[in-house]
């Protein structure tokens, strides 16, 4: 009985201190909002100059949330459409095309094949002069976005230039759907592929019409590529892994500070195949969803994992209506794979001195089993069971994009030539490769390599300590070596820019569609994706924990910041 009695009483107690601890909690907030309040009323009404009142309160409201992280957001009413086709819908009213400044002018750069744009004959490089009578010449992008998009069956007058001559197109807005699944089908050798690019609204319903129309192709295995998805809504995510695995799995834990916030997401479903190999593609782009996705069927041993380590993104965001149609989407919590592993990649709760998050150390990283026994790790994303090297361009194909010579040179090859055979078999020739190099001989080229970067800095660092007479003479045989090399850049790089440009040209006459084509002939992961499907024992061994962490290339760090 004195037991039940201390018992009750340190309850009682503990009841209280978490009373007073949230009415304390309440009082902090009413006070910090009254003082917020005056401040705000006191700077428009005497500050020296004109305020701009709406945006003094976001610039408040985003400097708070960026001592957050960087998911934590506010949207205000004037952003809620371009918030929703972002993270919730794929659908909008517009003419099916992307547009593109170089040097302060609009062009057409990509066209969607079937939608206004493509059905009045608008081509990538077309010049957009006026929209409904708006000259374009300087605005941003966000006003180009709203002047072309509007509801379904309005009208877009355009007023464009082609070859210096100016034409009008008088366009019909149409419902414009942006696929989740931008490509599926068969990829040669027996093998399905799926290229999911986000987790938005019908994502699961999408994938599982790409794998039913797969399965009646009798496949060897399964590719589901979530390379560069940057992820989207988190049932999405379930309902795809459960395609896959049996029903009533756990899948995902997601773990909040509000006891509410903390939910364990299960599968519902009967699955379509639970037994065809599959493997998942990721990329250090491959964040939030698209890593519950490879992480639970890593952890299920479902799925063998080919690529390059993850993102690191291991936090829920959950949106909450404000006044006057504005929202803030909130990071509510942390998710947790099958395991109970959590991926996240960076310790928002402890920024350094100069407010950056850090990566949690690696002496935090904590191993946990899979379902069959494998070693997985928590922390810095999803480490593949197949680490192919990541492609890195070299500073002049990177030089060549920024400056619009890709763009410029399959616009010309287009109009040149009217067809191409075959996106998936298509490759320039050497003669071509040599048009396109004699198409530069005027063209700017200049750019600054890693290495010359480096010698700069070494040149600044010499000239402080001193130096610069001792190592002069060094330093100009280095630089005239590095010069004499960049001569060479378009030999020695060849293949990596006749690639890009491939890509370029090929979407001029074939669309998304041909570019994934024409990628699948260079695509290393997929490459391994093949070779792995045609060695079921290797498949077994590694599923069995005997044989993951392969490495063909070198493990590469993530390197790309994706919400």
């Amino acid at each position: 009985m004195k037991k039940l009695k201390y018992g009750l009483l340190a309850a009682g107690f503990g009841l209280a201190v978490l009373s007073f601890s949230f009415k304390e909690d309440l009082f902090l907030v009413s006070k910090n909002l009254d003082i917020f309040a005056s401040l705000y009323k006191e700077i428009n009404i005497n500050y020296v100059d004109d305020t701009n009142a709406p945006q003094l309160m976001k610039t408040g409201i985003d400097a708070m949330l960026d001592s957050l992280d960087p998911y934590t957001e506010y949207v205000p009413e004037s952003e809620i459409e371009d918030y929703k086709l972002k993270y919730v819908s794929t659908q909008y009213g517009g003419i099916g095309a992307s547009t593109v400044f170089i040097d302060g002018k609009l062009f057409i750069n990509d066209v969607s094949e079937g939608y206004p744009a493509n059905k009045s004959e608008l081509k990538a490089g077309d010049q957009v002069v006026s929209i409904n009578g708006i000259a374009v010449k300087g605005k941003n992008r966000q006003e180009i976005s709203q002047l072309l998009r509007g509801p379904k069956g309005t009208v877009v007058d355009l007023v464009m230039a082609r070859d210096g001559k100016e034409m009008t197109k008088k366009l019909v807005r149409e419902e414009i759907k942006q696929p989740n699944v931008s490509y599926s089908g068969m990829v040669g050798d027996g093998i399905g592929y799926i290229k999911l690019d986000k987790f938005l609204e019908n994502s699961g319903q999408e994938v599982k019409d790409a794998l039913l129309a797969i399965q009646k192709e009798n496949p060897k295995g399964v590719v589901l590529d979530l390379r560069n998805n940057g992820g989207g809504i988190l049932q999405e995510a379930v309902k795809i892994v459960n395609l896959f695995v049996d029903k009533d799995q756990l899948i995902v834990t997601q773990k909040g500070k509000n006891a509410e916030k903390t939910i364990a997401y299960k599968t519902l479903l009967t699955p379509v195949s639970t037994s065809v190999p599959l493997v998942v593609l990721v990329n250090g782009n491959s964040a939030s969803a698209s890593e519950i996705v490879a992480g639970s069927l890593q952890d299920l041993d479902r799925a063998i994992v080919i690529g390059q380590r993850s993102y690191g993104k291991g936090l829920v965001q959950q949106t909450f209506n404000l006044p006057y149609n504005s929202l803030v989407k909130v990071t509510v919590a942390k998710y947790y794979t099958p395991s109970g592993r959590c991926i996240q990649k960076l310790d928002y709760a402890h920024k350094n001195a100069d407010g950056v998050a850090e990566r949690f150390a690696d002496s935090t990283m904590v191993m946990y089993p899979t379902k069959a026994g494998r070693n997985v790790y928590s922390g810095n994303g999803v480490y593949p069971d197949i680490v192919v090297d990541a492609a890195k361009l070299s500073p002049i194909t990177i030089s060549m994009i920024n400056k619009s010579l890709f763009f410029n040179y399959a616009n010309q090859y287009r109009k040149e030539k009217a067809t191409l055979a075959s996106a998936k078999t298509f490759q320039l020739s050497d003669a071509d490769y040599a048009a396109f190099s004699g198409s530069l001989a005027d063209k700017d080229l200049s750019y600054q390599s890693r290495t010359e970067r480096l010698l700069s800095d070494l040149r600044a660092e010499a000239e402080k300590e001193n130096k610069s007479a001792e190592v002069k003479t060094d330093l100009e045989n280095l630089k005239y070596k590095l010069t004499s090399s960049k001569k060479t850049d378009l030999v020695s790089h060849k293949a990596e820019i006749k690639r890009v440009l491939e890509t370029q040209i090929v979407s001029r006459y074939f669309y998304e569609k041909g570019r994934i084509e024409q990628s699948f002939q260079y695509d290393k992961e997929l490459a391994a994706a093949k070779n792995l499907f045609a060695n079921q024992s290797q498949m077994l061994a590694i599923l069995k924990g005997d044989g993951n962490y392969k490495v063909i290339g070198k493990p590469t760090k993530a390197t790309a910041s994706i919400d």
